[in-house]
């Protein structure tokens, strides 16, 4: 076999001796001997972690009965100008107004305009058809159980 040395490494069928000494004790005088870390003698105190798992948010919604009122008196807030007698006729096109009036029924209310409706806001008649709309939080497996099914069905939730 051939043999090529390049400044003191010689290589002979793709393995490497270095100047007589195993590849081993080569690089192991490069790397550093490493240092017993002392301890302080902080002690540390793990506690396992308090998984909680947060409520459902309900989404239900009942409008209240006094709703053309409040929305009424969110209106004179809002638009301070002269409120004319048809306010539900009042046009949302000064965004700030908007905002401005929709937070305010939003706190008022606990149920927000959704962002995929904000653009069918228009005017204050929009706004007080959407909160006239119940809201239920039930899926639709909730709505099957509680409806009167045949007696060969049978939806259980235990898988």
């Amino acid at each position: 076999m051939a043999a090529l040395w390049v400044s003191g490494v010689a290589r002979r069928s793709f393995t490497w001796i270095v100047s007589g000494a195993p590849r081993r004790e080569f690089w192991s005088r490069f790397r550093k001997e490493e240092q017993p870390v002392v301890a302080e003698t902080v002690e540390e105190v793990k506690k396992e972690p308090i998984l909680v798992c947060p409520p459902l948010r309900s989404r239900t919604y009942i409008p209240p009965e006094d709703l053309q009122s409040r929305l009424e008196s969110h209106v004179k807030e809002v638009f301070v100008s002269s409120v004319p007698n048809n306010w539900q006729d009042i046009s949302l096109e000064d965004v700030h107004l908007k905002f401005s009036f929709l937070a305010r029924l939003a706190d008022d209310l606990g149920h927000a305009v959704p962002n995929s409706r904000l653009h069918q806001m228009c005017r204050v008649r929009d706004v007080l058809d959407f909160y006239n709309v119940p809201v239920q939080d039930r899926s639709k497996f909730d709505e099957l159980t509680a409806s009167n099914l045949p007696p060969n069905l049978k939806i259980t939730w235990g898988y």
